[in-house]
């Protein structure tokens, strides 16, 4: 498989793409050494959201973010308070009759355990064999950063842009955008787009391009399991009390069954079915499950019985734990019954799964097969809603002729497995359509050791929302009553 796959005919490629703006390019072209220098001085900022340590290097980046955007000809550059990590507001608003686009990344980043697994440390980034190494290069500040390099090219060679733009980039995605939500509405009114390009998606197996039409939901627990005050010794109390690690792994056991099927009861209740054309169009999408395996080095692939391995990544819920601590974990012995024990347990959902409902009916279900003996609390970490998009709006149109341009080829449209918090916030909150176009390479190890992006796709991803600007800008007065149209049957739809 490889993520080469695609640029196996790179000259093919070549001569099918459009060439972009030539001064764009010769821009490019002659800035490509400060722009990587720019992205690994980026990456060296160990912006976890979710280690309370970090708090001031997510501040950091986003001071940053707001310089590099004050730098490139940006104006009202914010750096906004939250209840939490801040978000990084821009915008650009001189070109009239063209539509307004608002750009979504966000910067901050997972924790990087286990650190010995990485090439070299994850905040000293480096650039090898085609591939940007680091914390962040896919996820999502590589994306953020040819967001910025792309309007630092038509700033640079113009003057302006061809379209307005709105910046929207997030300090808390790693952790379900909890402080988000108060903010944008409180900011409606200088949010107003005609729709959001979400760049936090990737390509499809063997790197080809994809525009990501659907993602699931999630719901993330914690599973806590308390027996006595302090550990107690095996050999004394073992078979008089319950250990409550044994205890957390008879829960475990019984949220699955043998056929991959959650056991909660009323788990699958409101989940929509795909459709029989749904589910013809997953299975002609270019998967090879045996090459998928052996990429990402596992034994064998467990599907839920009755649907395949590419339909449970994209349209089934799940269920999984994530983590799992509680006694002693040195080397050597130490003969204990763990005083407490531990879980963190995620569900990704599909469409008319309610986040909330599905918590209750998996903590009840917990507290129901928990045994006598120990106290058992499960707690709601964080949720987020399933989405699905409209490709035939203009801006998602105008976002695969750009791809298209670019890669020579026939984008996919995909259903992503994973969760974007605040794509479901834009739809619900302010009503906005949704683009998510994204560039990562699908073998990316986002949330893992190594995490890298192809620097291929970083250049080329760059360049197709250069084009993509420019589509926009040149065909504005069409552009604008399209999507004028557009949004008033969406308006329609969602009454």
């Amino acid at each position: 498989m490889g993520t080469m796959r695609w640029m196996e005919n790179d000259a093919e490629n070549d001569a099918a793409r459009n060439s972009i703006d030539p001064e764009i390019e010769a821009y490019l072209d002659r800035t490509r050494e400060a722009r990587h220098a720019s992205y690994l001085e980026f990456l060296r900022i160990p912006s976890i959201s979710s280690l309370p340590e970090h708090a001031p290097d997510v501040r950091r980046a986003a001071r940053w973010i707001a310089a590099e955007l004050t730098r490139i000809g940006f104006e009202g550059v914010e750096v906004a308070e939250t209840a939490g990590h801040p978000v990084v507001y821009a915008d650009w608003l001189h070109a009239p009759g063209a539509p307004t686009v608002l750009v979504y990344c966000h910067y901050d980043v997972q924790p990087v355990d286990p650190i010995e697994a990485w090439e070299t440390a994850p905040f000293d980034p480096f650039i090898r064999d085609g591939r940007v190494v680091g914390r962040g290069a896919a996820d999502d500040k590589g994306q953020l950063h040819l967001h910025l390099q792309a309007a630092e090219a038509l700033f640079a060679t113009r003057g302006r842009l061809p379209l307005n733009v709105r910046i929207l980039f997030e300090g808390e995605e790693e952790i379900t955008s909890i402080s988000l939500a108060p903010w944008l509405e409180a900011n409606r009114e200088r949010l107003a787009a005609d729709a959001v390009i979400i760049s936090d998606t990737g390509f499809f197996e063997g790197n080809l391009p994809a525009l990501t039409v659907a993602l699931r939901g999630n719901l993330y627990t914690q599973i806590d399991v308390t027996g006595s005050p302090v550990d107690l010794h095996s050999g004394g109390f073992g078979g008089g009390v319950e250990n409550p690690a044994n205890a957390l792994a008879g829960i475990i056991s019984q949220l699955k069954d043998r056929d991959g099927r959650v056991t909660i009861p009323g788990f699958y209740d409101e989940v929509i079915e795909p459709t029989r054309q749904e589910r013809f169009e997953i299975s002609c999408l270019p998967f090879d499950e045996d090459a998928f395996r052996a990429e990402i080095g596992v034994r064998a692939l467990s599907p839920e019985r009755g649907w395949t391995a590419l339909e449970c990544r994209a349209v089934r819920p799940t269920l999984d734990v994530n983590g799992l601590w509680g006694g002693f974990q040195g080397d050597g012995q130490k003969t204990i019954i763990p005083a407490s024990a531990h879980a963190k347990v995620s569900c990704r959902l599909v469409p008319n799964q309610a986040p909330d409902r599905v918590f209750e009916r998996f903590r009840d279900h917990v507290l129901r097969i928990a045994p006598p003996g120990v106290t058992v609390e499960v707690r709601n970490l964080g949720t987020a809603l399933p989405v699905r998009t409209d490709t035939t709006h203009p801006i998602a149109q105008a976002a695969l002729a750009a791809l298209r341009a670019e890669f020579g080829r026939e984008p996919l449209l995909i259903r992503a497995g994973g969760t974007i918090g605040v794509a479901s916030m834009f739809v619900s909150q302010l009503g906005l359509p949704l683009v998510m176009l994204g560039f990562t390479n699908p073998d990316d190890n986002a949330h893992a050791p190594n995490e890298f992006m192809l620097l291929e796709n970083y250049e080329r991803g760059l360049r197709t929302i250069c084009r993509l600007w420019d589509d926009l800008g040149a065909k504005s007065g069409d552009r604008a009553h399209d999507m004028a149209t557009a949004g008033e049957a969406g308006t329609a739809a969602r009454g």
